[in-house]
């Protein structure tokens, strides 16, 4: 029963109708959220003894990498979807999710740049962490320019759908890089045998800002798939139009 309501929920025409009420209530609920975390981050959460003001970075740097990982994770699944069940919203998911995950992708090293700076003396070392996140970016450049390559949507979705489960190796090397490698990164602080590390005066406003951040993700997510699907809708109808002209015959010139 679970199964049937959600490939019917699935359905493009019935995703289209959900999606737009339930988009208002996610906007509102992301920005309380981002609020509230972003003042028990900045006014709440004290600074660290040992790296001072600048362990607030870590409140946008985090959250920005748990969904830069999250969305390459949700277009791995889409791509399934694609290729094994050829559900026509999987393909629209895994594009929407593309861009989104790239973008956060980038605050996540961006932010880490500026963190390493005052910590390790360098705003870049080539760290297992840090090369992996670096490909992962990569990777979606290259699933980007690939959708603008092919102009068959449907090659495209299966092209893509390939190259994104080849990618996925990428996951597990980024989550255990710090375990496999010792290098300048610290270890896992959150996700981990025996808990987290970090003291709940931290913990816990990071946790909000990965709720926040989290939501967030999955409103634009929405919003982008719902574009996706009236651009597509537009492009079937200027190709019929297209069509119905050509069968137009000509009127002949005495």
């Amino acid at each position: 029963m679970a199964q049937g309501l959600l490939t019917r929920l699935a359905q493009p025409s019935h995703f289209m109708r959900w999606s737009g009420a339930a988009l208002p209530w996610l906007g509102g609920l992301s920005a309380v959220l981002l609020a509230a975390g972003l003042y028990l981050s900045f006014f709440v959460a004290p600074a660290d003894y040992q790296q001072g003001e600048t362990v607030r970075i870590m409140f946008l740097h985090v959250p920005a990498a748990w969904l830069g990982v999250f969305f390459y994770g949700a277009m791995t699944v889409s791509a399934l979807g694609t290729l094994v069940w050829r559900h026509p919203l999987a393909d629209v998911a895994q594009r929407a999710a593309a861009p989104i995950g790239a973008a956060f992708t980038l605050i996540c090293l961006v932010t880490g740049s500026l963190w390493g700076k005052p910590m390790w003396g360098t705003y870049w070392v080539w760290d297992a962490r840090l090369t992996s996140m670096l490909v992962l970016l990569l990777i979606y450049c290259g699933l980007l320019a690939l959708w603008r390559t092919i102009e068959d949507p449907g090659r495209a979705a299966r092209a893509v759908a390939i190259l994104t489960l080849v990618g996925a190796v990428n996951l597990p090397i980024i989550k255990f890089s710090v375990n496999w490698w010792s290098t300048l990164h610290q270890p896992a602080s959150i996700l981990r045998m025996g808990g987290p590390t970090i003291h709940p005066t931290m913990l816990y406003p990071l946790l909000v800002m990965i709720a926040a951040f989290s939501v967030l993700g999955i409103t634009l997510h929405l919003a982008t798939m719902r574009t996706e699907i009236l651009r597509r809708r537009v492009r079937t109808l200027a190709i019929l139009e297209a069509e119905r002209l050509d069968a137009v015959p000509t009127p002949q010139i005495a």
